[in-house]
């Protein structure tokens, strides 16, 4: 008399290290595993903090100082609001709306290093602390 053999079966487990598919077939087993690769581990990497560059920090010194003498006359009220479109528009001129935004600091470190002296005589013209005070809004 002839024996009947079982139906196949198969059987899927995650495993700690990683995916493993388990082929369960007349009572063999093949089990295959899969680690992450390099790329997933490298992309998980936190980006750098966006920096601006000597020109565009020689751009945002060139408008500013282009503007001292408006402020001067127009007092710190108006200047202000002078100070918060300038930046705005140097900004999205380099795409850097986002890192102004996330780090209002960035615009003083940038006129520190380029034009300190025109840095000094926005603040003193606007009276703000510091350039990062003056921008409201972003």
């Amino acid at each position: 008399m002839a024996t009947m053999r079982t139906p196949l079966t198969a059987a899927c487990a995650l495993a700690a290290a990683g995916l493993t598919l388990a082929a369960c077939s007349g009572g063999t087993t093949t089990t295959t595993t899969t680690t992450p690769s390099a790329e997933t581990t490298a992309s998980s990497a936190a980006p750098s903090a966006p920096t601006v560059s000597d020109d565009q920090a020689q751009s945002l010194c060139t408008d500013l100082e282009a503007q001292l003498s408006n402020w001067r006359v127009q007092g710190p009220t108006v200047g202000r609001g002078g100070l918060n479109i300038l930046v705005q528009t140097w900004a999205a001129r380099y795409g850097l709306n986002a890192a102004v935004v996330q780090n209002r600091a960035i615009v003083d470190t940038a006129t520190t290093d380029s034009c300190s002296d025109v840095r000094t005589q926005v603040i003193d013209i606007l009276d703000i602390p510091d350039m990062a005070s003056g921008l409201v809004g972003l």
